[in-house]
């Protein structure tokens, strides 16, 4: 019921402009074993270049483990404890063998506000924070970073977001003020999910404009088609189908139409689920 994290703001655009859409080819596969554990095993192929990942989450109660490999031999492991004291989150996450990965992040959730904050375990920690205050339908919030060994602030934004029943409009400045994004999220009809959306960025520094329009559309239940297009006459589109419960086969493609027989590209996931 309260104004969420400051991830949240613009979330609802973003996802309807990015989600799902892609130019390589991606595997993956989750199995569960008889006391619960889940295991995810997953590949993507982009042009000659093959990556692979295997990910295992226990969860006890209050607590997820997640313990990831990936192929270039790195060991991530999260561990998050869900409602501490009510409203609370702590996530410790750390990187095997970069030994200055190790990251504690604490999340608190209000009615009318929600704070993050998140501390690296070393000698010169970075320290993240991020707040939001209002409500549900209006929310204002600013993210900083502060880098101890250099002194400097790393990143500094802010956000302002306003919901409604069917729509949602956002503005935020980014990058130490050096861009400036606006975003909108129209829910047109919501039995066949249909929605639209758009964004328009411009950077301060080359005064360039980016603006970026995409919709979605439910054909039925099981099948949802996407497309979008910018100003550099860039467009993508996908068609995404979930051929059994979580499972889900999607096909993206995109396109410069300035150069249509040189840019086009087609992207394949496949998502399997017991």
């Amino acid at each position: 019921m309260g104004p969420g994290l400051y991830s949240n703001i613009g979330k609802k655009a973003k996802d309807l402009l990015t989600k799902d859409y892609a130019t390589d080819h991606k595997l993956t596969i989750t199995t569960y074993t008889a006391n619960g554990v889940a295991i995810t095993s997953s590949g993507t192929k982009k042009k000659d270049l093959i990556f692979g990942e295997i990910q295992t989450q226990i969860k006890n109660k209050r607590f997820t483990t997640d313990i990831k490999v990936n192929s270039s031999s790195n060991l991530v492991t999260t561990i998050t404890a869900e409602e501490i004291t009510p409203g609370v989150k702590s996530i410790l996450s750390f990187v095997i063998p970069d030994q200055k990965s190790g990251k504690l992040e604490l999340q608190y959730l209000h009615d009318n506000a929600g704070l993050n904050a998140s501390i690296g375990l070393t000698a010169t920690p970075v320290i993240n924070a991020a707040g939001v205050f209002g409500n549900k339908t209006l929310a204002v919030g600013a993210d900083v970073c502060f880098d101890s060994a250099s002194g400097n602030f790393s990143k500094y934004n802010a956000g302002v977001s306003y919901t409604s029943s069917d729509f949602v409009v956002s503005l935020n400045l980014n990058n130490k003020g050096e861009s400036l994004n606006a975003s909108y999220y129209h829910l047109v009809n919501k039995k066949t999910s249909t929605a639209v959306g758009g964004e328009f960025s411009h950077s301060m520094s080359s005064n360039e404009n980016t603006l970026t329009f995409g919709s979605q559309h439910a054909l039925d239940p099981l099948t949802t088609v996407k497309a979008r297009v910018n100003n550099f006459g860039k467009a993508s589109a996908l068609i995404q189908h979930e051929w059994r419960p979580k499972s889900l086969i999607t096909l993206s493609g995109e396109v410069d139409t300035k150069a249509i027989e040189k840019s086009s590209k087609v992207g394949v996931s496949l998502v399997l689920k017991p």
